[in-house]
């Protein structure tokens, strides 16, 4: 599996990305890997500009069928990003909302998928 990290900066939780890392044993790649991807962890914060246009920039190289992981920093946080807003973005960036977790102390995740097409 391939997972694809962008957004990483230095508030980022580094545990959780080792046991990314772990659990897909192998190192996540970034934004100039060039290749398809199965997952997308996208690190997202409300100063980091149009969340939508950072959902179309995640697809790039999603494989059909994966996943991006959108985490956010919690509610209260410096940084967070309204529940609301996360999802009037994912419809415009074509994706629905399909999870949300809290993955540490800091950061929640959302996953969002490309609606299925009808067969």
């Amino acid at each position: 599996m391939v997972v694809q990290e962008l957004g990483w900066d230095n508030d980022t939780d580094d545990d959780l990305r080792v046991s990314i890392e772990d659990t897909i044993d192998a190192d996540m790649v970034d934004g100039d890997y060039g290749n398809v991807v199965d997952a997308v962890l996208l690190w997202w914060r409300a100063e980091d500009g149009d969340l939508v246009d950072g959902l179309v920039d995640a697809l790039t190289d999603l494989v059909g069928g994966g996943s991006i992981w959108l985490l956010t920093p919690k509610v209260g946080r410096p940084g967070s990003v309204d529940p609301s807003d996360v999802a009037e973005a994912a419809p415009i960036a074509g994706l629905s909302q399909t999870t949300t977790a809290t993955v540490s102390k800091d950061w929640s995740a959302t996953r969002l998928v490309a609606p299925k097409t009808p067969v």
